[in-house]
């Protein structure tokens, strides 16, 4: 059989160790979809509901394992739909590949229908963009998409005109006027880890020797440099703050961290910002510099694998390009042991209050529900190397504070992006994966809503996930957002009563249960996960629990109540709440 350029690509990604693709069919990708079929022994295409699910399995699926994710959708409509999905890759730098189709060429140009220049489109998103015009093009161009996507951590985009799709790969249908040629490639890419330069490591060493209240913010980049990390910090006597997407680096219950930085974070975490006078970036930068120490206040040291992003939020003393696990590494064995670890000691015992406080927060006879609780739920029935993917909003509040990880468990949200609705294909994308790992999706009811079908796609491919939803009947990130600002809420909850997903998770041929009631829930999460199947657990919460951020500032006060002045409702649930949040930590 007369291999086309559809075939060609298939064999192409095998040959790159791809061994999934997510994504819808059309009519604009059948000859691609035909290449996946001749192929179909060693690359899996899931079928999914939505083209926006696709690209974030695959946005899952490279976070998750550090390899290429693979998305495909058809021309037009499809390509727009996997959009959001692959600028979560982009900011988050997974490598992510975008296969789409285009109308053929001998109608571009003409107003067809579904004519979307896709190339153009993809322009701000890829790295390596491209409309494949001549079958002579194949596979090299794949090897190029593939190596930038990989090499830069990012997303390339290959889209495919019709006729181009099933066409022989060995026709030359032109003739050769320049001294160029067909690119020739193989499938590999040389990707050695970045060494800190020398004279680099020297410098950060001496700025650490001169500093007495070192602390470390560590983020996602320094995901396999656990025991690099906790030795510095070891060393230099310096507390651990973790960023969200980092959340995973070190143990939650492990005594150098404080945990989480900014709305989401720690008050010790923040406090300790504002008392350092050394700071050592490691495998992040931090977007919310508000919540860094002050210009001229402490010295900083950073450690990151992109040049470009050393001292993009702070004056910076010591920039060490390198990849973390190498730069401590060679740090390390250059740093004087701390001789004063009352730094570190004060924030110890600020952190076990603290702990003790989240802790009281997940209190069983609240009614409703605390989300809190919930979570605390979860977190104590999970398996200690249990995936927990997340969605953005309280949830994630919710996540970052009574999701504990230790021993192997992970953590997974849109970090850069922060946009709704990732967090139940990236567990379908994971699962793939790790099939024999528990994989727990923590969503919202409003971004659940959004991707729900997806769910189907989790039953259908008999993929043992499980959903949890902190179902507050609301956009509560948004309420809460806009009562910061001083406003009152407008136009963010649902009308009553709360949707029941479970009923759709039993449509689907799954587990679901339905919680109302705080004595009921233990039981239903333990069920949901020992079930061996897909589950779901549609839980409802107190819609009027707000996130509060780990130190209240007084703007933040002043604007909380210019909003109740204004007109804020659910005034007497929201402070019955508040009050009933501060009783607890005061009991712990």
């Amino acid at each position: 059989m007369t291999e086309i350029v559809g075939e060609s690509l298939a064999r192409r990604l095998v040959e790159w160790g791809v061994d999934t693709i997510f994504g819808l069919p059309g009519d604009g990708i059948n000859g691609l979809m035909e290449g996946f079929r001749r192929h179909r022994d060693r690359l899996r295409f899931i079928l999914v509901h939505h083209e926006e699910a696709a690209a974030f399995m695959a946005t899952g699926y490279a976070k998750a394992t550090g390899r290429l994710g693979v998305c495909a959708a058809t021309s037009g409509p499809g390509a727009i739909h996997l959009l959001n999905g692959l600028y979560d890759a982009k900011l988050d730098h997974v490598p992510v590949l975008a296969l789409t189709g285009m109308q053929e060429t001998s109608v571009l140009g003409t107003h067809y229908q579904q004519e979307v220049h896709l190339d153009r489109l993809y322009q701000d998103l890829a790295a390596y963009n491209l409309m494949v015009t001549n079958p002579q093009q194949m596979p090299g161009v794949v090897d190029l998409a593939v190596r930038n996507a990989l090499a830069k951590r990012t997303v390339s985009h290959l889209t495919f005109p019709n006729d181009i799709q099933v066409a022989s790969v060995s026709e030359d249908p032109y003739r050769h006027v320049g001294p160029g040629s067909p690119p020739a490639s193989l499938p590999t890419c040389a990707l050695p880890p970045l060494r800190p330069a020398e004279e680099d490591l020297t410098r950060a060493a001496e700025v650490l020797r001169q500093g007495e209240r070192i602390a470390m913010l560590v983020g996602v980049g320094a995901r396999h440099a656990r025991e690099e990390v906790l030795a510095v910090a070891e060393k230099l006597a310096s507390p651990i703050v973790k960023t969200l997407p980092g959340k995973f680096v070190v143990p939650d219950d492990h005594p150098l961290t404080t945990g989480g930085l900014g709305l989401l974070g720690t008050a010790p975490s923040e406090e300790l910002m504002e008392e350092c006078d050394t700071l050592v970036m490691v495998g992040t930068s931090f977007p919310y510099a508000k919540y860094l120490p002050p210009a001229g206040q402490a010295r900083v040291v950073q450690i990151d694998a992109d040049p470009t992003l050393l001292g993009i939020r702070r004056p910076t003393q010591a920039p060490v390009a390198a990849d973390a696990k190498l730069g401590l590494q060679a740090l390390l064995p250059m740093l004087d042991p701390a001789k004063d670890r009352t730094f570190l000691e004060k924030y110890q015992r600020k952190m076990d209050a603290w702990r003790s406080e989240m802790k009281a927060l997940q209190d069983p006879s609240r009614d409703p529900i605390a989300p809190q609780y919930l979570m605390g739920c979860v977190d104590d029935a999970a398996a200690d190397d249990a995936v927990l993917t997340c969605d953005s909003g309280t949830i994630a509040t919710w996540a970052a504070r009574h999701w504990t990880i230790r021993g192997g468990r992970e953590f997974y949200l849109s970090g850069n992006l922060a946009t709704m609705a990732p967090g139940l294909p990236y567990a379908v994308g994971m699962q793939h994966a790790f099939p024999g790992r528990q994989v727990i999706a923590f969503v919202g009811d409003g971004g659940f809503a959004m991707l729900m079908a997806d769910f189907l796609t989790a039953v259908r491919h008999e993929l043992p996930i499980k959903v949890v939803v902190n179902n507050n009947n609301s956009y509560g990130q948004i309420l809460w957002e806009q009562i910061i600002l001083g406003y009152p809420e407008y136009a963010v909850r649902h009308r009553q009563p709360e949707a029941d997903f479970s009923a759709w998770a039993r449509a689907c041929g799954a587990y679901g249960a339905k919680i109302k009631n705080p004595v009921d829930l233990p039981g239903a999460i333990r069920e949901a996960l020992a079930h061996d199947g897909p589950a779901l657990v549609d839980c409802d919460v107190n819609p009027n629990e707000p996130p509060m951020p780990g130190k209240v500032k007084y703007e933040q006060a002043k604007h909380f109540t210019e909003a109740f002045l204004r007109g804020q409702p659910h005034k007497a649930g929201v402070l019955a709440t508040v009050a009933r949040d501060k009783i607890n930590e005061l009991l712990s």
